[in-house]
């Protein structure tokens, strides 16, 4: 099993920035791709980014806002957000494919809030 805790989230202003951080924790894993996903109110929820061995690749709505990055020693994943906007208000859940005792599983986080307002 592969447990994941997310942190970072908050209140902040347009324009302002924010870091989520997902640490992953477990035995006899190996992590295939790390990801964001986000749900605002009343939505489903939506692929943010995503980070693997080889690349990173990100929605068109946070392109050139946001960067995703990992910390592969520590499996940790951030997402730095900047030039928040009120639309980016949702709960970020952190998203990890791993390989575990020889069987792919996909975890999720508990969700992070973030709410982008004045």
């Amino acid at each position: 099993q592969v447990q994941l805790v997310e942190s970072g989230g908050g209140l902040v202003q347009p324009g302002g920035s924010l870091t989520l951080s997902c640490a992953a924790s477990g035995s006899d894993f190996e992590i295939n791709v790390m990801a964001w996903y986000r749900q605002a109110p009343g939505k489903g929820r939506e692929w943010v980014a995503h980070i693997n061995n080889y690349s990173t690749n990100y929605a068109d709505f946070v392109r050139g806002r946001f960067t995703i990055s990992r910390d592969s020693a520590k499996n940790i994943v951030y997402l730095q957000m900047n030039n928040l906007k009120p639309e980016d208000t949702a709960v970020y859940y952190c998203n990890v494919g791993a390989v575990v005792r020889g069987t792919n599983w996909n975890y999720w986080g508990q969700g992070t809030q973030v709410i982008v307002s004045s």
